[in-house]
């Protein structure tokens, strides 16, 4: 049966490389039909399976193949043979499938994380190692037939398939699988908190996330808010998450260093808490002009003064979160634990950026 499969695997890849070559070179391909006659179709069919291998294919054209698998074939084309498991596992191929998927959403923090994940994977592996070490050297006293059932069997008798391939803990294919099968939680954040809790209506929190590829969702872990427990969302679609665009933590004080070049119209977001036990979500505004501004672009001198207007239009005139006004020149965080503290800003620096907050702009003003 295995073998039949490797067969039918190597004449597929070999169909497939056909089609490609002809689709990559139209000329030789009118051509080649041209000069063929039935005699020649005849031979074709009749070529025996086993005289075709993959691996007799050029380089470049194996390699076109594996470039153009999606993840899923790729890894099942690292079953038949150990050449093509080193092929199929390499780095580079599997950089672009990170690339493609999972760039967005991934910041320098998440690669910190996997790195301490996958230490404690290989020291996980490295005691499991010792312990079966630990089994064999009991073999004089107990059964062999025991000893290696529990080797190949573990704790429930099932046999492993030692044939089965695994990728290195260090790989980037170990990577992509494990945010694939939603075993890694990675550091991202998420627009609209508890989705559809008009309290976080154009924020956006930090969380760990993990991957469900049945749903093509996530499932987010928020940091606890005070004294209260870790709040969770599970369904979160792709269009809620970013990478963090700073490295500052929740927790911590953003360093503001845009506040001297803000004029009124520049789209900012800002670090923002309930009290001093929560921790900071970011939340978008525009910055305003002051009362005393006739708004008019030639005799607006807004952008002179030592302070700066904030305002958060998708609150309604009069609203207490409407407005605020911070210092350019000490701005540190602002606040009261009725109004809550403002921390540091961030001025959005593309249209992308300013689009992916305008896409979550409530239906109705908010009070």
């Amino acid at each position: 049966m295995h073998c039949l499969f490797i067969s039918s695997l190597l004449s597929l890849a070999f169909l497939f490389t056909a089609q490609l070559l002809f689709d990559l070179f139209p000329k030789m391909h009118n051509k080649l039909i041209k000069s063929t006659d039935r005699a020649e179709d005849k031979a074709l069919a009749n070529m025996e399976i086993d005289e075709v291998s993959i691996l007799d294919l050029p380089e470049l054209a194996l390699e076109i193949i594996l470039e153009k698998l999606p993840p899923a074939s790729l890894t099942n084309m690292a079953y038949v043979s150990t050449s093509l498991r080193e092929r199929c596992t390499s780095n580079h191929l599997w950089e672009r499938h990170i690339s493609e998927k999972w760039s967005s959403i991934l910041s320098e923090s998440a690669m910190k994380e996997w790195e301490f994940y996958r230490k404690n994977l290989m020291v996980s592996k490295e005691k499991n190692s010792k312990d079966k070490s630990w089994m064999v050297s009991l073999a004089c006293a107990w059964p062999i037939s025991w000893i290696r059932s529990l080797l190949e069997g573990g704790v429930d008798n099932k046999p492993i398939n030692r044939n089965l391939h695994r990728p290195e803990i260090t790989s980037i294919m170990s990577y992509y699988s494990a945010l694939e099968s939603g075993k890694f939680w990675f550091p991202a954040q998420v627009f609209n908190r508890e989705n559809g809790h008009v309290g976080f209506v154009l924020s956006c929190y930090d969380a760990h996330l993990s991957y469900n590829r049945q749903t093509n969702t996530f499932f987010a872990r928020y940091p606890p808010h005070g004294t209260k427990p870790v709040k969770t969302e599970d369904g979160v679609q792709w269009d809620r998450v970013r990478a963090p665009l700073v490295s500052t933590t929740s927790h911590d004080l953003h360093i503001s260093d845009c506040l001297k070049d803000l004029r009124p119209g520049d789209h900012f977001e800002i670090q923002w808490r309930k009290n001093k036990e929560f921790p900071y979500g970011w939340w978008y505004g525009v910055v305003g002009h002051f009362e005393t501004c006739n708004e008019t672009e030639h005799f607006c001198r807004c952008h002179e003064d030592d302070n700066v207007v904030l305002e958060f239009k998708q609150y309604s005139r009069g609203s207490r979160w409407r407005q605020t006004v911070v210092s350019r020149k000490d701005h540190r965080e602002k606040g009261n634990e009725t109004d809550g503290f403002y921390g540091g800003i961030r001025k959005l620096k593309t249209d992308e950026e300013i689009k992916m907050w305008r896409r979550f702009w409530p239906v109705d003003v908010l009070e």
